[in-house]
């Protein structure tokens, strides 16, 4: 059971869903789940396959000839298998080399035919063995086959021209792009240890869904206005231009995951509604920071770009620390607390550009034109009772 679960994980891992669920049920059921499948015969088959690679010699014998062509008995030590046309090999039963021994497998086309391939990488003992092998038959038949649900089939049963070193084996044979691409997968992400059945599924459509997704985008969009009306009030044109650069951070944050491809579901939204909130957090500390330098006796410029730069350092700082965090929950967690973890730390990427660079951008635009800076809407600069107001500032603008 733990090797089928395991083998599940890479193979959905090669399909490319986003959060899968795996789990043991009872003592010999596993629970898939596959978010954002578009074609769940494929995934079904994918999953339920069991595809093991062996590489065997053919029987050269005279009987075996015979047996190939007359379909008459078998020679002791062999056995006989189907090719994808129908016509029938005999292959001794040892087998020299399995799936064990695979490292990689990828499909691609012959250099010569252009037909589809499987180019398999052997590990170092594979590699030894293979070597041996084809130099020790040159001239001799190898069938490779590949087993599925008990059932093989010759794959491919080339003869050995040369030694072949390297551990680098091309498996070709009457197959169609799709089916390499399968091949490849199911021995790149291993064999099932035991065979599976199907017993139930079930499909859950948009509609079961929807209020969801609905109350999701709602806490993100409700979240996204309180924050801006705040930051509006509290810093007036600074809020202004923190509540722009907070609304191309969840655009950025949207197209990356859109570039991704990433199933968005209840906690990744969670995790956007949280990259709302500590995005801006790096927006107060500039703002307070350039009202600190008003406080201070500053010019508006001078106060401007002093407050950029000194707070980038503490805004890094933070920003690195948390992402430490959610580079931990990616690394080690599974499922939904992965897919909070990618829109975590995506968000915390695209919120120190917006905030830092973007909004630095637009106060630019908006106070670089005047040549002589006279205030800045920042809202009120607090200053202690009997404190001298510098005369190129505004308490409230």
């Amino acid at each position: 059971m733990k090797q089928n679960i395991t083998t599940l994980h890479n193979r959905i891992n090669e399909l490319g869903v986003a959060e899968p669920v795996i789990q043991q049920q009872g003592l010999d059921r596993i629970v898939v789940q596959l978010p954002g499948v578009q074609d769940t015969a494929k995934a079904k088959d994918i999953l339920g396959r069991t595809a093991t690679l062996e590489v065997r010699l053919v029987d050269e014998s005279s009987e075996a000839r015979s047996a190939e062509q007359t379909n008459g008995m078998v020679p002791f030590g062999s056995e006989r298998y189907l090719e994808r046309n129908g016509q029938p090999v005999i292959v001794k039963k040892q087998v020299i080399l399995t799936g064990d021994n695979l490292t990689d497998a990828q499909p691609g086309f012959d250099n010569q035919t252009q037909e589809p391939v499987v180019n398999l990488s052997l590990d170092g003992k594979g590699a030894r063995i293979f070597k041996d092998v084809t130099r020790e038959n040159v001239g001799k038949r190898m069938a490779i086959l590949l087993f599925e649900k008990g059932k093989g089939e010759v794959v491919t049963a080339p003869v050995i021209r040369t030694e072949i070193g390297g551990g680098r084996v091309q498996i070709s044979g009457r197959m169609t792009t799709s089916e390499a691409n399968d091949t490849a997968l199911l021995l790149r992400a291993g064999s099932l240890a035991a065979p599976m059945e199907i017993i139930e599924e079930r499909t859950i459509g948009p509609s079961l869904g929807a209020e969801n997704i609905a109350k999701g985008f709602n806490s993100v969009t409700w979240g996204f206005l309180v924050i801006v009306a705040f930051m509006c009030i509290y810093y007036m044109v600074f809020g202004v231009f923190s509540s722009i650069a907070l609304g191309v951070n969840l655009l950025l944050l949207v197209a990356v995951l859109s570039m991704l491809q990433a199933t968005l579901t209840l906690p990744g939204m969670a995790a956007m509604a949280l990259a709302l909130g500590m995005a801006i957090d790096s927006n107060v500390l500039i703002n307070e920071r350039v009202r600190e330098e008003l406080r201070l006796g500053a010019s508006p410029q001078a106060a401007i770009h002093a407050g950029y730069d000194r707070a980038w350092a503490t805004i890094l700082d933070s920003n690195i620390t948390t992402l430490i965090a959610g580079v931990a929950l990616l690394a080690f967690g599974s499922g939904p607390v992965r897919g909070f973890a990618v829109v975590h730390c995506l968000g915390i990427l695209t919120s120190m550009f917006s905030a830092v660079f973007f909004s630095r951008g637009l106060v630019n635009l908006w106070y670089g034109r005047q040549k002589k800076l006279k205030a800045v809407s920042i809202g009120t600069v607090w200053r202690p009772e009997g404190a001298a107001v510098p005369a190129t500032t505004d308490d409230k603008a």
